[in-house]
């Protein structure tokens, strides 16, 4: 896994899946820039407020042109599935709900998402209701879309099924 030195590594998978994590190990590994895209999909400092798709996609397609190399993560099926043709590895994590809500409440505050750690407590029951519902939905963030992205994707791709608790920077 990883071994490619034009990196260009898309993540998916459920909140609380270990993305952020993962791409956090693997861009202080290989010198990668990250992007996470909640930091586009979102109008910058309000809570579940979507900025436009034409927004977010000329963000989103201006980081994977201006690096060479880079890791990407999220839960936005329909942006990764749209840098597909540039990536060199898909990597899907999904350990199940247990593990996705388990991280959600081991969560740190996230200053860059919300302006107070009561502000993210008080979000907690609508994120988790979130994570459970990820099995079912059938939208773009849903299991059923990132099922469907990593099937069809026809290069080098993982699916983790386990917690990413276990995998240092040097196993990657």
């Amino acid at each position: 896994m990883f071994e490619n030195e034009a990196m260009r590594i898309a993540i998916i998978g459920n909140s609380g899946s270990g993305k952020s994590t993962l791409a956090r190990r693997l861009a202080e590994r290989h010198g990668l820039p990250t992007l996470e895209l909640d930091s586009v999909v979102w109008e910058p400092g309000k809570i579940a407020i979507l900025r436009s798709r034409e927004e977010t996609a000329a963000d989103v397609e201006q980081f994977v042109t201006q690096n060479d190399r880079w890791v990407v993560e999220g839960c936005y099926g329909e942006l990764v599935e749209a840098i597909l043709p540039r990536c060199t590895e898909l990597i899907f994590l999904n350990p199940g709900a247990a593990v996705c809500r388990e991280n959600n409440l081991r969560r740190p505050w996230e200053p860059h998402k919300y302006e107070s750690a009561e502000a993210q407590a008080g979000m907690l029951d609508a994120l988790l209701a979130w994570v459970d519902a990820y099995y079912t939905r059938d939208d773009e963030w849903s299991l059923a879309c990132h099922r469907r992205v990593f099937d069809n994707y026809g290069g080098k791709k993982f699916e983790i099924t386990g917690s990413i608790s276990g995998i240092t920077a040097e196993e990657d």
